[in-house]
């Protein structure tokens, strides 16, 4: 994306021989024609690879590819909540949340791994890899699963969230704890890959990124083609806001839509090296020691921030940070309305309410908020927040878990009881 170098398809490379910049996935879109009417012709279709809300829109994601090499389980089709009660808690009148965590493995990381598993399908590796932080292990394995290929997961040692850690052992992938964080991890997958013949499925590889870029063309499509103003959505690894800045910028150049949304990309203060770079000027990527008890994006040295930076430029975008006590808080509420996430989802809401309060985010304008990962996939967080057992975190918005002895009396007492509602 740097020096315009360009490679065959069917090369395995992750980053430029020439200049050691990020690779894109470049598609002659002049070659076949896409229309809305194409994409929306195949809602509800029960033929493959239409099924899928990836490869619904596969003229934008891999064109001319057979359908026999596409793995899929499949994924997409996510819905998108409006939420006007927490539209009036962040201060905008209208508020959607696009909830990729009720993807098959329960993260936005399946329609990233379709893209990416189905490459190497075409490439004919059978050995697949990443670091993770869990989400994308959790796809990784199940995906590989699928597909019939060895899939082997690098973690860090600590504060790997079970439910994300428990599908990557039950999905049957090589799973190594290393003594190490999720930066030296990818350091150390890619040192792997380079040695042993392995594929890498981390999002510098562009193909996955391919995928994610559906998060958006589905968002649009269910909002009938309408741009929001806002897309708002957490950073950590930054593969999202780049594949959503790319996905924005085909459909504008394809004349799909008539405007390109404002991107706003929310990090956890704990790990927030795009955030310093962007109030820095974006004038390059200082890494950080990475805190945060949002543990998906839980990372010092994003491989994606070059195409970030390009997206945030693309769309006029801004970076914002949240503290964990305004993500947990924000989660707190989300759960309440019956959507649940995990908690690095939440950015979503606190960021689009801390913009709100600065004044970036106008209260007129149209928000959709990503969701990115499911309420299980750590639910550790969950029960310590509202037990009040996170540290440095108070519970504004608790929901205690109540005891009784077994009488009706006790029962009677405890149900009579007035129980407050979160104020959103």
């Amino acid at each position: 994306m740097d020096c315009g170098q360009q490679y065959p398809i069917d090369r395995i490379i992750y980053v430029c021989e020439s200049c050691g910049g990020l690779l894109d996935v470049c598609h002659d879109f002049e070659a076949v024609p896409v229309s809305r009417e194409t994409f929306d012709a195949r809602l509800g279709s029960w033929e493959k690879p239409y099924t899928s809300g990836v490869w619904r829109y596969k003229e934008l994601v891999y064109p001319g590819i057979p359908d026999e090499k596409i793995i899929s389980r499949p994924e997409g089709n996510t819905p998108l909540y409006h939420v006007p009660a927490l539209a009036g808690w962040a201060g905008v009148q209208t508020l959607y949340l696009k909830h990729e965590g009720e993807n098959p493995t329960g993260s936005f990381k399946d329609r990233g791994m379709t893209g990416g598993l189905t490459q190497a399908n075409i490439l004919g590796v059978r050995r697949v890899a990443c670091a993770s932080t869990g989400n994308t292990s959790a796809s990784l394995a199940a995906y590989a699963a699928l597909g019939g290929f060895e899939g082997i997961v690098f973690f860090q040692n600590k504060q790997v969230a079970l439910g994300k850690l428990a599908q990557a052992v039950a999905y049957g992938a090589t799973c190594i704890q290393v003594n190490a964080d999720f930066d030296r991890n990818m350091e150390l997958v890619r040192e792997a890959a380079d040695r042993l013949g392995i594929y890498v499925l981390n999002s510098i590889n562009p193909f996955r990124l391919e995928g994610q870029k559906t998060i958006i063309f589905e968002t649009l499509q269910q909002l009938r083609w309408q741009v929001p103003d806002w897309i708002v959505c957490p950073g950590g690894n930054l593969g999202n806001s780049s594949a959503f800045g790319k996905a924005l910028r085909e459909l504008y150049d394809l004349g799909l839509i008539a405007r390109l949304p404002r991107l706003a990309i929310i990090q956890a203060e704990g790990a927030n090296p795009l955030y310093k770079s962007f109030r820095r000027g974006l004038n390059g990527l200082e890494p950080v020691h990475a805190e945060t008890i949002a543990t998906a994006i839980k990372i010092g040295s994003p491989v994606n921030y070059a195409k970030a930076v390009r997206a945030l430029r693309w769309t006029d975008g801004v970076v914002e940070q949240v503290s964990d006590q305004e993500i947990m808080d924000a989660k707190a509420l989300i759960d309440r309305r019956g959507i649940g996430c995990e908690p690095a989802s939440a950015c979503s809401l606190a960021g689009t309410a801390k913009l709100v309060r600065q004044g970036i985010i106008r209260p007129h304008e149209t928000v959709v908020g990503i969701l990115t990962g499911h309420i299980l996939k750590d639910p550790e967080a969950t029960i310590h927040y509202h037990s009040r057992q996170l540290d440095g975190i108070e519970a504004h918005y608790p929901n205690a878990l109540l005891s009784a002895e077994p009488s009706i009396e006790a029962i009677s007492h405890l149900l009579q009881a007035p129980r407050g509602e979160p104020s959103s």
